[in-house]
């Protein structure tokens, strides 16, 4: 189970880049580039900080068939139909609660430390976002905004790693948490769940 939403969650942030590209407003070959950017920066940074070599896409030509599909595929889709204005936070979001559970169970197969879990898992969600919003010009990104993204990958992770340590299954802690990270970034985008500012409102 945990490999097909590993497969959801990239799939996901590849289309998540190709809306990202869309809107604004770059060519086919910009929603190639923003969907591999924005699918494998994660667990690229995730690897590289775990020095895991060679790193998880370089020998999965299954993943990077499956970008490419997702890709190509969302583009034809936009060029004859359009899209909730909301709809690349929701994909966002799928992909966000994904692969911060990956990132997570990852980190712990690593015997790293709890804190360290924690870090590598946020890091694994939201870094595909960072790299997306920066090379469509968007600053600052979404994760250094107000609304609830990396809190809400923050306690997901939490989640996994208190559900591993009280021995709960698998497939239970990896819905759980995905869930958990899901139900927040939705709340953020239709509920106006969101963080306070530094600044005072009437600053």
């Amino acid at each position: 189970m945990l490999h097909a939403l590993y497969l959801l969650g990239i799939s996901a942030f590849a289309a998540s880049g190709v809306l990202a590209a869309h809107r604004a407003n770059m060519d086919p070959f910009g929603g190639f580039v923003l969907a591999f950017a924005a699918s494998i920066s994660g667990g690229t940074l995730r690897d590289l900080i775990l020095d895991r070599h060679p790193l998880y896409w370089t020998h999965d030509w299954v993943l990077l068939v499956l970008i490419a599909s997702v890709a190509v595929a969302t583009m034809l889709y936009l060029r004859r139909w359009e899209l909730p204005q909301r709809t690349l936070m929701v994909v966002d979001a799928v992909g966000l609660a994904v692969v911060t559970v990956i990132g997570a169970r990852a980190a712990i197969d690593a015997h790293v430390t709890p804190v360290a879990v924690l870090i590598l898992a946020v890091l694994t969600g939201v870094t595909g976002e960072v790299v997306r919003d920066v090379l469509c010009g968007e600053f600052p990104p979404l994760l250094l905004r107000e609304e609830v993204y990396a809190t809400a990958a923050l306690a997901g992770a939490g989640c996994y790693l208190l559900l591993h340590w009280t021995g709960a299954p698998s497939t239970v802690a990896t819905v759980v948490s995905a869930g958990l990270v899901f139900a927040l970034r939705m709340a953020a985008v239709f509920g106006d769940l969101h963080l306070p500012r530094l600044q005072r409102a009437d600053a």
